[in-house]
């Protein structure tokens, strides 16, 4: 049975209820097919607009999202921040009233600064959705992370999942806790004291736990999350050197044998090799880092259905 997705914009995971995850997720499966069609289209968006607006450098999200907006046979417009008028001094909220007077149906931010979106969403008619701002959150990228695991697990209720690297400055840790404790996983959390967050305690009452040792982490998990580390936010040493970091909290396939024997390996890339995860391990059988990409465009259509009148999938 079909239903309406009761928001316009998708900000974050924080504010979204098991429910309507669920219901992102189910929609994504419904698309999945649709990218190993002879012809990769549908007409399920033709006549929208979605423009891609990033202010930060972008491989695969940004693909992803214009690959979705054109499966759905919308119109997909990509700016180039570098040779906007923001270079010329124009503010974000200029930017975004111009952008608005266009009419599009729907803005995909990218943005180096928290809130961000939020902004955004509170002066745009189009819907917002976060593609990734500052620290705080990247809702797809978690929304496809789950859909890989439950394409593999066929559940997240009851996993142990281990998360690990750069925390402090990973927005893909934010959302992915979010989601995996809401639909029920356990996650557990490691890196350098210097990057786990100090203001993680309001995660620990749903489900997730911090540990010293990338080995804790990963005893037992059904899932191992490699986060990469993030020099262009670091503004100040976190650890000695990044051959230090890769001895203490790289994944080699001796500490993968720590997990269940039919754990999956994911990264959100792009990857450093050899620092937080050995090429043996990203190249292995456990990794499932190009499914991801996969199951993103999937992830990204149903987002993209839904925030501009699509009913939900269930």
């Amino acid at each position: 049975m079909e239903k309406p997705f009761r928001r316009r914009d998708l900000l974050g995971i924080r504010d979204l209820s098991a429910a309507e995850i669920i219901g992102i997720l189910d929609t994504a499966e419904n698309f999945s097919e649709i990218s190993n069609r002879e012809v990769k289209k549908v007409p399920a968006l033709r006549g929208k607009t979605v423009i891609n607006l990033f202010f930060e450098n972008s491989t695969r999200t940004r693909t992803s999202f214009e690959l979705a907006a054109k499966r759905l046979s919308a119109d997909a417009v990509n700016i180039s921040v570098a040779s906007s008028s923001v270079t010329k001094g124009e503010t974000l909220l200029d930017t975004a009233l111009n952008l608005d007077a266009m009419a599009p149906d729907c803005i995909v931010v990218r943005h180096g600064s928290a809130g961000v979106p939020h902004q955004l969403a509170k002066v745009s008619r189009a819907a917002i959705v976060n593609a990734g701002d500052g620290a705080n959150e990247h809702p797809t990228q978690a929304l496809l992370d789950a859909m890989t695991i439950r394409e593999h697990k066929k559940q997240i209720a009851g996993l142990e999942v281990a998360i690990v690297g750069d925390i402090l400055h990973s927005r893909v840790a934010r959302s992915n806790i979010h989601l995996l404790t809401k639909l029920g996983a356990k996650v557990r959390v490691a890196g350098p004291g210097t990057l786990v967050p100090g203001d993680f305690s309001h995660f620990v009452e749903n489900g997730m736990t911090v540990v010293p040792h990338i080995e804790d982490a990963i005893r037992g998990a059904d899932v191992v999350m490699i986060l990469r580390i993030q020099r262009e936010r670091q503004d100040s040493a976190y650890f000695p050197t990044l051959r230090e970091y890769s001895i203490h909290y790289g994944l080699t396939n001796e500490r993968l044998d720590l997990a269940r024997k039919d754990a999956i390996v994911l990264h959100p890339g792009p990857m450093n090799r050899g620092i937080e995860i050995a090429s043996e391990v990203a190249d292995g059988s456990r990794s499932l880092i190009l499914d991801q990409v996969k199951y993103g465009v999937a992830v990204r259509m149903a987002v993209l259905y839904l925030a501009t009148g699509g009913t939900v999938s269930g």
